[in-house]
């Protein structure tokens, strides 16, 4: 179906892809794998008919394939479904899959209404979406978004579907939803390259694989010569042999809580305190329990906002990791939101090392040293046309002001961000003054804690915090919240994947229509325990 024979391409003299050389059969689904910025995007971008390779040839269904749009890869039956979908949410599901390309009222400029409706029914019939073509897209859950546009591609009669972690926003039902889908274009001749980094999922939909890493292919075949641990050495050039890394088991503490990150935390704040807890000394002894015996930093009483959460109630401790589990609109990144004072709490109350913030703005809270990454970095965790040092000094600037004209004391500002950039380990080929649109995912996500991070937060809320990085990005960011929790500092982690909460968190609990219907310590984490807890009142167990 398509071939790629030596396709090079570099940026800035910069190599992105080596003469990568791989093909995929009729009727196969390829797996496309590798960390992110290995060259998958690039190598799409060329398919795609946005970048043109500097060396290298394709061939389409035997014939030279040389696109030089976007549009010249549509009409050719190539189409793609990216992680950030391209609808209108304002539109109607036929107007966006029609959206290029309306049926006319006959030699007239107006849209045929009726054969709109018409052809869109046909093809929400064919991705099996019983909805009226007039429905508004903005009214649709991220899995039947997702299958719009399954159904927009078929639209143009697409031979060749790549899609690209077209399953990081969806729940499990969707993802098999989605999943029955493929089959069935699959068996009816479609090929597809599958680009994920849930390896699971990788080694259940594809036919064969392909390994890429700092721009070469380093391993292919078919999914039987593979195995997830093969994978995941050929993607990071080394053996990972822990996912999750090992806790250190906290003592005694008398240095700041930040010093194992960046250098002594009196060259990077401008009043010279000691960073997390001001001093603050963790008070929990050697054990197998880390945060046994410590204190309490955030305390959350009763939360309730009517249609949303009720009677949320818990503890979070210094230097506990607290995961948040449940099905898609169980109301985790809702309480979430409420925590961080983006939402309304109708009832209940949220204390900061003992001090209440239920009336405080988000602004407050942030001061008070409460920190939030949101599951969508890209609409509201960066600004993407922003350099990486604005980003990562975006939410600190009052702390690097001089009295009483609060100047910027920009140098040491540029301290500050040079030494957390080093801290969460971002790529050293990103330059500071660059925008952030040109990162990877996985180094975006790392300028997100970053920022985070130099605001000196006691607390931090993370949703999702590895969805659509690759497996040595996701070891890294696992690593800071081990560190971040051996200084002390407390996290709270909202994530979909239960093996994720199962590897990091020291406990979890289980969120259920707006309640939280389970906690678990270390010793009673059992996946179908949880998921029983996380599908009470949806289905008969």
């Amino acid at each position: 179906m398509i071939a790629f024979h030596d396709i090079s391409k570099s940026f800035s003299g910069v190599p992105a892809l080596r003469r990568v050389t791989f093909a995929v059969p009729p009727g196969h689904t390829l797996g496309l794998v590798g960390e992110n910025g290995a060259g998958k995007s690039t190598l799409m971008n060329i398919l795609g008919g946005n970048l043109r390779p500097d060396g290298g040839r394709m061939r389409l269904n035997s014939q030279p394939y040389a696109p030089r749009s976007p549009t010249d890869a549509a009409l050719r039956g190539i189409a793609f479904i990216h992680q950030e979908l391209n609808l209108f949410p304002n539109l109607s599901i036929g107007e966006n899959i029609f959206v290029t390309a309306f049926p006319k009222l006959g030699g007239l400029p107006f849209i045929h209404r009726q054969t709109l409706r018409r052809e869109t029914a046909e093809l929400l019939d064919q991705v099996g979406l019983p909805l009226s073509p007039d429905t508004l897209v903005e009214r649709l859950p991220a899995g039947e978004r997702q299958l719009v546009e399954v159904a927009k591609a078929l639209s143009i009669d697409a031979r060749l579907l790549i899609l690209d972690e077209p399953t990081s926003s969806l729940s499990a039902r969707e993802c098999e939803k989605l999943f029955a889908l493929l089959a069935r274009l699959r068996a009816r001749g479609l090929s597809m390259i599958y680009i994920s980094h849930t390896l699971g999922d990788v080694l259940h939909l594809c036919d064969d694989l392909v390994v890429l890493r700092d721009g070469e292919v380093v391993g292919s075949g078919t999914k039987a010569e593979f195995t997830m641990e093969r994978m995941i050495s050929l993607m990071v050039g080394r053996s990972l042999n822990q996912i999750y890394p090992t806790r250190r088991l906290r003592q005694e503490r008398t240095e700041p809580l930040n010093h194992a990150l960046t250098r002594p935390a009196s060259t990077l704040s401008p009043t010279g305190g000691e960073g997390w807890g001001e001093g603050v000394r963790s008070t929990g002894s050697l054990s197998e329990e880390p945060v046994k015996g410590s204190a309490p930093v955030l305390e959350v009483r009763g939360v309730s906002q009517p249609g949303i959460v009720r009677d949320i109630s818990f503890v979070l401790h210094r230097g506990e990791v607290l995961g948040l589990s449940g099905l898609m609109g169980a109301g985790r990144s809702e309480l979430a939101r409420i925590l961080f004072g983006l939402d309304a709490c109708e009832h209940g109350e949220v204390l900061l090392n003992g001090l209440p913030l239920s009336t405080a703005s988000t602004r407050r809270r942030i001061q008070s040293g409460l920190a939030f990454l949101t599951e969508n970095r890209r609409e509201e965790g960066l600004c993407l046309e922003a350099s990486i040092a604005d980003n990562i000094a975006l939410v600190s600037l009052r702390q690097h002001t001089r009295s009483p004209l609060r100047l910027l004391n920009r140098e040491g500002l540029r301290q500050a961000v040079s030494a957390f950039r080093h801290a969460v380990r971002l790529t050293p080929a990103a330059r500071d003054e660059q925008p952030v649109k040109i990162l990877s995912g996985g180094n975006q996500q790392k300028v997100v804690l970053a920022k985070w991070l130099l605001a000196q937060p006691h607390v931090l809320i993370l949703d999702e915090p590895t969805r659509g990085i690759d497996v040595g990005a996701k070891f890294e960011v696992y690593q800071l919240i081990n560190e971040l929790a051996d200084q002390g500092a407390g996290i709270l982690v909202i994530s979909s994947e239960l093996e994720e909460l199962i590897g990091l968190c020291d406990r979890i609990l289980v969120m259920s229509h707006g309640e939280i219907r389970d906690e678990l310590t270390k010793a009673e984490f059992d996946r179908e325990r949880i998921l029983r807890a996380a599908l009470r009142d949806s289905v008969a167990i």
